[in-house]
């Protein structure tokens, strides 16, 4: 068993600190957990919220622990868009925690496969992410009738509203920065972890992530879509486990 560290964890695009409730119930591997509602939080996101802080600069500053009377986290483990952000900020040098876990990342290391189709699909179907992320939070019950199907639909869209334009912009931008990274010289642990039913980041995104990155690991999490750590926690809590007796021990 490995000594309690201190975990920081990071919400996606549109999400919120209660994406780490089933992990939390669990124990979270007995560490030390800080979390937050991030300023791209779909219940609290204002239109234009990246013109109003720099999110790069958010989640650096939190995994460096610059708030007052804290410190350096030891472990990250970090959804989707916060994944990338944290990628990010390892590549350019300006993060060092112990270890990593990116869930969910978008990735590509070729910048001749983003097309228009690419660009289309994130576009015209973001909001699928946020339905997907009702269905499985219990936040909707479960869709009986295609009136409460249309429900759930309007519901995500109206959070794809919050999260806006400028948010959109932001999580593509990331993307399209992806492969451009000095990865090479990453020598963070880091466990690529994603479901096998994500339809949201595709599966090369995570295999050529794990691959790019000089200590990384990849695992993936059956029948789970884009939000392994909702739909299950415990195997989840598992595999990150493992990944860190491996990696501390």
């Amino acid at each position: 068993m490995t000594a309690s560290r201190r975990m920081l964890l990071l919400h996606g695009l549109g999400g919120n600190a209660s994406t780490w409730d089933g992990f939390l119930r669990g124990g979270a591997l007995g560490h030390e957990v800080w979390y937050a509602d991030l300023p791209w939080q779909g219940s609290s996101a204002e239109p234009g919220w990246t013109r109003r802080c720099d999110p790069q600069r958010v989640v650096t500053d939190l995994v460096n622990g610059a708030a007052p009377g804290c410190a350096p986290f030891d472990l990250v483990v970090a959804h989707s868009y916060a994944a990338g952000l944290v990628l990010a900020a390892l590549a350019a040098g300006d993060v060092r925690p112990d270890a990593v876990v990116l869930v969910s990342p978008f990735y590509r290391a070729d910048p001749a496969s983003f097309d228009w189709p690419t660009i289309s699909y994130s576009l015209n179907d973001f909001h699928l992410v946020f339905v997907e992320a009702l269905r499985v939070s219990g936040a909707s019950r479960p869709a009986r009738t295609r009136r409460e199907a249309s429900h759930r639909d309007w519901m995500g869209r109206q959070l794809r509203d919050r999260v806006g334009p400028y948010g959109w912009m932001a999580f593509f931008d990331l993307y399209l920065r992806t492969p451009f990274l000095r990865l090479d010289e990453v020598r963070v642990p880091v466990l690529v972890l994603r479901g096998d039913a994500d339809t949201a980041s595709r599966p090369e995104d995570s295999h050529q992530l794990a691959r790019a990155l000089p200590n990384a690991r990849f695992a993936s999490l059956p029948g789970c879509g884009h939000f392994p750590m909702i739909e299950e926690p415990a195997e989840f809590s598992r595999v990150i486990g493992q990944f860190l007796e491996s990696t501390w021990s």
